[in-house]
């Protein structure tokens, strides 16, 4: 309570000395108050990611593309940016609070924060404060469905992640001359996993796909064991699994494959788990084979290779993945825009990110455009496989390094 009283009259206190500031600089003949403001630069920049709580791995791994963006942005000729730390927690509600935390001590835009539900939160708080907000990461669709005016996302929506699932998939088949005809759907019973589940059952249809879903086992994300889930799959003798997984269960998964002897023809993931360094680093060679269709990075695009350079060289023995790709494109976006605004000013800012066009990025398709609703509409999704401890891309043909593998080298041949 005494802390809320506190920050209102430290807001009060803050307008009026705006106002008063501006006026007394407009009657001396100067510019007005804000302008001098932003001369001095530069741009504060609240970034707000799961630091703690049960995200805080991937909150820590967009981290990494903040650290390593400012000498690359630097070299694009764009201003620099000062950058405020913020800690979702995990946590609808404390994502909430620091988003008013951060405003209050003084950040002009907002940049975040990787889960839907938080981000959700934070998306409220910058349209009723008018400040902008660039999502990094966070799929569900509602988000830019408000009609808000400084909420942006250069990210894909789920409906988009799905649809683009199945042309890449239908790619794919194509260029491996194999095609599973029946799958397994396996997925997480959270948020994400029941949406996609929901998702699939709807667009599916619209792409008539080749293969038939014969049976499909939900289950906790938290689980310890999956025994019983994969005898389930594997008993359905599919020619593949169709997988919307987290870390955790696609390590259990993999390691009861490989136990139980079932090595199907491909493994199709539709989002996290399959592609993360834990991944590698726990299995070795039996990480290898999974192919991902997740929003990723075109590894032929000149940018791109520059950030994943610069990525390698600061963390030796990790990949470069969509986590630093989406959180270093998001401040690529603020300090573009706050250079064609020339101003620190709120509204001069979102105006200017309406007006974004950038052709010089890291992620797949033309470029970041937003269109009226502030979500990049022209952003797609890759197919990639791991290979060798590291991923290659696939599809779609323009962003894609290498051919696909298939099917599936058996667990049991690996050793």
């Amino acid at each position: 309570m005494h802390h809320q009283s506190r920050s209102k009259s430290a807001r009060l206190t803050r307008r009026v000395f705006t106002t008063t500031a501006g006026a007394a600089a407009v009657l001396a003949g100067a510019a007005p108050f804000s302008v001098l403001r932003a001369q001095g630069g530069p741009l504060k920049v609240g970034v707000l990611l799961p630091r703690s709580g049960f995200e805080a791995g991937i909150g820590q791994d967009c981290q990494r593309g903040v650290d390593i963006a400012p000498p690359i942005l630097k070299s694009l000729g764009l201003p620099e940016l000062t950058i405020m730390n913020g800690d979702t927690e995990s946590n609808v509600d404390a994502a909430r609070e620091h988003a008013e935390k951060l405003i209050s001590d003084g950040a002009q835009l907002l940049v975040g924060a990787f889960d839907s539900g938080q981000t959700t939160a934070i998306a409220q708080v910058a349209e009723q404060k008018g400040i902008p907000l660039i999502i990094n990461i966070a799929a569900a669709p509602q988000i830019t469905e408000q009609g808000y005016k400084f909420v942006f996302r250069n990210f894909p929506t789920a409906g988009m992640i799905l649809s683009d699932a199945f042309v890449n998939q239908k790619e794919v088949f194509g260029i491996a001359g194999a095609t599973p005809k029946t799958v397994v759907f396996m997925h997480v019973n959270d948020t994400f996993g029941t949406a996609m589940s929901k998702g699939i059952g709807v667009l599916m249809p619209k792409f008539n796909m080749p293969y038939k879903i014969v049976e499909e086992i939900a289950y906790d994300p938290a689980a310890r064991d999956l025994s019983v889930e994969v005898t389930k799959a594997k008993a359905t003798n599919a020619d593949a699994l169709l997988m919307v997984s987290r870390l955790n269960d696609a390590l259990l998964i993999t390691r009861e494959l490989i136990k139980q002897r079932w090595t199907p023809q491909a493994i199709l993931s539709m989002g996290p788990g399959w592609y993360e360094d834990q991944y590698f680093k726990t299995l070795g060679k039996m990480a290898d084979g999974p192919i991902s269709f997740v929003p990723w990075f075109d590894p032929n695009k000149k940018l791109a290779q520059t950030l994943e350079a610069a990525f390698v060289k600061a963390y030796p023995g990790s990949n470069l993945n969509t986590n630093q790709v989406f959180t270093f494109e998001a401040l690529l976006v603020a300090a573009d825009a706050y250079k064609r605004a020339g101003s620190t000013d709120p509204k001069a800012l979102a105006d200017a990110i309406r007006a974004t066009n950038i052709t010089d990025n890291v992620s797949v398709g033309p470029g970041i455009r937003f269109n009226a609703k502030g979500q990049n509409d022209k952003v797609k999704d890759s197919a990639i496989q791991n290979r060798g401890g590291k991923t290659v891309t696939l599809a779609p043909k323009e962003a894609a390094n290498a051919k696909p593998e298939w099917p599936l080298k058996p667990y049991q041949d690996r050793a």
